[in-house]
């Protein structure tokens, strides 16, 4: 069986999003695939560029074909240059970390002369408390009756 590692389409209209397969050569474009191994979202800034460099390594080892836009992908990525022996290339891009929504609220009522933080509701508290204090209560009415009884019974015994 031939296997090629290959783009599968996904997402809307012109918009599109893809996953790095391993396929048999003879299926559809968007069918059946044997192994998900990566992603590609090209309309992201920078792309989305995610490889499982592992299972790509032996897909690659045991005689799968790669495609031309799979090539470019584990080129930019490092893969393809590892599989041939050849030396690595520069780093690629990365997004820059999405700010804490959280933060940025917290500061701008700062700026803004209200308080920090929001006043918090008080917590609710654990009613298995007030449930243990009546069962203490009754524990020790029934020591107290077990005694009483337990007095009677040794007064009539003499």
């Amino acid at each position: 069986m031939a296997v090629k590692i290959r783009l599968l389409r996904m997402g809307k209209i012109r918009h599109p999003q893809y996953r790095i397969v391993v396929a048999d050569s003879r299926t559809k474009r968007d069918g059946k695939a044997i192994e998900f191994v990566g992603l590609y979202h090209p309309k992201e800034e920078p792309s989305r560029i995610e490889v499982n460099s592992e299972r790509v390594q032996y897909w690659l080892g045991v005689g799968a074909q790669a495609s031309d836009p799979v090539k470019a992908i584990l080129s930019k990525t490092g893969d393809w240059q590892k599989f041939k022996g050849l030396p690595a290339p520069e780093a690629l891009k990365v997004a820059a970390p999405k700010a804490d929504k959280n933060a940025a609220y917290e500061a701008e009522a700062l700026a803004a002369g209200g308080e920090a933080k929001a006043e918090e509701k008080p917590k609710k508290k654990a009613p298995a408390k007030k449930a243990e204090e009546p069962k203490a209560e009754a524990a020790e009415d029934t020591k107290s009756t077990d005694e009483e009884t337990a007095g009677g019974d040794a007064a009539a015994e003499s």
